[in-house]
């Protein structure tokens, strides 16, 4: 892959083979930064996984960068109030036919588990999307307004690739070095709380983060620990 000269120059400014504390490698990143848009700042970790391992789960970050999510929920009719309260855009079961219709105007959606018969029939749908509730990731719950509340925070959700992989990211150049570097902190935190029980010795192979055009920087991750 050719990259331009932009790109080029800002190797210069750093050793792409050594691997930098977090706090440093946080602001290389920023440093690092060429481009006129607030890039996005992405972490990669590349995890020790056998055949039938995977790491998937949410969190929350200290520090938020995104947009507010419009939260769709799906639950029943005596449901619907507390689900608007809690800050759902949308609620109700009547959202089941709109979906099917191919409304998708909604950023994450939580089902109550007594509309999953329904809802799973929206696997074409919403699971091309990346958008069906599911257990795993908190968004198949009967607590709607803890959901809602989290999600409406900023709540993220990461998994490894097949290839072993996380990619997830955690903060905008514009931010401020310290909450890039407590976001990435409390990421491999819980990371390293999420690893399977039977995980050999060397879990975690590598870290590097890096700005979405910009070049990646390793980080010394034993450094979090």
């Amino acid at each position: 892959m050719k990259h331009g000269k932009k790109y080029r120059e800002s190797l210069k400014k750093y050793d792409p083979a050594k691997a930098y504390g977090i706090s440093e490698a946080c602001q290389l990143v920023k440093d690092l930064h060429y481009v006129k848009f607030d890039e996005t700042v992405e972490l990669s970790v590349s995890l020790k996984l056998e055949k039938n391992q995977t790491v998937r789960d949410t969190l929350v970050f200290p520090h938020q960068f995104t947009a507010e999510k419009r939260v769709l929920v799906f639950c029943k009719d005596d449901r619907v109030k507390e689900a608007l309260d809690a800050g759902a855009t949308y609620a109700g079961t009547e959202y089941i036919e709109k979906v099917k219709g191919g409304w998708l105007d909604f950023d994450v959606a939580v089902a109550t588990p007594d509309m999953m018969k329904d809802v799973g029939r929206l696997g074409m749908v919403l699971g091309r999307k990346g958008l069906m509730p599911n257990p795993k990731t908190g968004t198949v719950t009967p607590n709607i307004a803890q959901a809602v509340a989290e999600l409406k925070k900023g709540r993220t959700e990461f998994r490894a690739d097949k290839t072993g992989v996380v990619h997830i990211p955690v903060g905008k150049v514009s931010m401020d070095v310290k909450d890039t570097v407590e976001n990435v902190k409390a990421f491999l935190t819980e990371l390293e709380r999420k690893k399977p029980s039977d995980a050999k010795v060397g879990f975690v192979r590598s870290v590097s983060i890096s700005s979405s055009m910009g070049p990646g920087v390793w980080v010394d991750f034993k450094e979090a620990e």
